[in-house]
């Protein structure tokens, strides 16, 4: 029988330890080893799976065999294929293996890395892999960060960052300003940062889907007239619907000139400022006061990985800067999370990256991004040839947006109905999935290729299947008599 005593013991022997991290990597490398065959996207109707599963906590264990075995053969299966070379979706994360290993470092020798002094050797490795980021986006010694946990919260700490600085406590006459394709988290940021929806500007963008300047400053000038306190523009490195690029340096002179904040949303695009022959596209993003990163997007490491820098960083500071009784006392000379950011308690969230760029080097980031910028390219130019296909973004990074029209989809309502189908039935094939978007009246198809494994072999197969595709489409929709021509 087993004792209170022995149920309270919660560790396992070595040999145990050992068996059980055989078991999982066995099963993580067969994974992995299958990416390139899996379906870039799992059977998704698990409704009545997901409802089955719902249980009670259970009272005794179970062994690790069979919840391994539900884990690959039945729930994981059920989800995007986000790490394979096909997932071409929304804006892919790919999940490189050295930043497992980190994880798997920091969560089994579990040090605090709140403060400073609980681990100071460990945090000045953080300091570093933020230093790096700093250097790659072109910004100054002044500047301070944070690793988050994605480009949401790196939005919201700089929102709140730029309104403490601005407004400090007049909150309500503060204006901010976005366009019309910003991504949804920043008005979410505003209004977590006490910003008002009503005091949150949308601002229209021009034929290539970038904030017009122009609009901006009319906008501005309206609501000082009305007596607001203009504080905040937010510019995209990269849009999620079409990926693409604000006038970076036309805002942030503008920005100067007036006196706002300016905080440019490179979750996407801003990694590609590694890429010499992007540096033009990307131009004032080094001038921004506050930069969004997300490092599972450019730096392909797994979700969870967002990062946020400060051009100021005492401002960071200042918001901030806490102390309690139970603490030590505050240090300035070395980084110290708790100081940059909400959390007290957390993770190691720097050691990935800082374990992912030691082994790997900004030369081997530099090409792949550079390779996935030209395979958009290419494919951008391979499909602008298609019959039906048209071209509405072009890629000015890795992501490029297009419709379908042709005999019998003279209608936007047709045209719309009709690409969001060939999203649908490319996807439904396998070996691609793609995703589409609304903007304005228009659904239009994307193609996002930023997936480390994703190369020219799986592409080609892609577009193929959109070729095939597109034919039967408008095939279906041609007219009786010109089906028969």
């Amino acid at each position: 029988m087993t004792s209170p005593l022995d149920l309270a013991d919660l560790d396992f022997q070595p040999a145990e330890l050992r068996a059980m991290g055989d078991a999982v990597l066995e099963r993580v490398v067969a994974h992995l080893a299958s990416l390139a065959e899996q379906p870039s996207c799992g059977d998704l109707d698990a409704e009545q799976l997901c409802r089955s599963l719902r249980e009670p906590a259970p009272e005794a264990g179970s062994p690790l065999e069979p919840l391994l075995d539900a884990l690959f053969d039945d729930y994981i299966p059920r989800s995007f294929t986000t790490p394979g070379p096909g997932y071409l979706a929304y804006i892919p994360g790919g999940g490189v293996f050295p930043a497992a290993l980190a994880d798997l470092i920091s969560n089994t020798t579990n040090r605090f890395t709140g403060i400073w002094q609980s681990a100071p050797v460990l945090l000045q490795l953080e300091a570093n892999a933020l230093d790096w980021l700093r250097e790659w986006m072109g910004l100054p010694s002044t500047t301070r960060g944070l690793f988050t946990t994605g480009g949401s919260m790196a939005t919201f700490n700089a929102v709140a960052c730029a309104r403490e600085r601005l407004l400090g406590a007049e909150l309500r006459p503060g204006t901010v300003y976005v366009s019309s394709q910003a991504h949804h988290s920043v008005t979410k940021a505003a209004r977590l940062a006490g910003i008002a929806a009503d005091r949150v500007r949308t601002l229209p963008v021009d034929a290539a889907y970038r904030l017009r300047v122009d609009a901006l400053a009319s906008a501005v000038a309206a609501d000082r007239a009305a007596g607001l306190r203009p504080f905040l523009v937010v510019s995209s490195a990269g849009t999620t619907n079409t990926g693409a690029v604000d006038p970076l340096d036309e805002i942030a002179d503008y920005a100067a000139r007036e006196g706002l904040w300016h905080h440019v949303d490179g979750a996407y695009g801003a990694f590609f400022q590694l890429v010499p022959e992007l540096h033009a596209t990307l131009s004032g993003l080094s001038r921004a006061d506050s930069l969004t990163l997300d490092p599972h997007k450019g730096m392909f490491l797994p979700y969870g990985t967002g990062a946020l820098l400060v051009r100021d960083g005492a401002a960071l500071r200042a918001l901030h800067s806490a102390s309690a009784g139970y603490l030590p006392e505050l240090q300035e000379q070395f980084y110290d999370p708790s100081q940059y950011g909400p959390d007290l308690s957390r993770d190691a969230p720097g050691l990935r990256v800082w374990l992912t760029l030691k082994l790997y080097g900004t030369a081997r980031y530099r090409a792949a991004l550079s390779e996935k910028h030209a395979l958009a390219v290419w494919a951008a130019e391979q499909l602008a040839g298609v019959p039906g296909v048209v071209l509405d973004a072009p890629p000015a990074l890795s992501l490029f947006a297009f419709h379908l029209e042709g005999p019998g989809l003279e209608s936007l309502e047709q045209q719309n109905l009709a690409t969001r189908r060939l999203m649908e039935r490319v996807t439904a094939r396998g070996a691609v999935m793609v995703s589409g978007a609304q903007v304005g009246e228009r659904y239009l198809g994307r193609v996002c290729v930023l997936s480390f494994r994703t190369r020219r072999a799986r592409l080609e197969l892609g577009l193929q299947h959109l070729r095939e595709e597109c034919a039967r489409l408008l095939a279906e929709a041609a007219p009786t008599g010109a089906r028969h021509a």
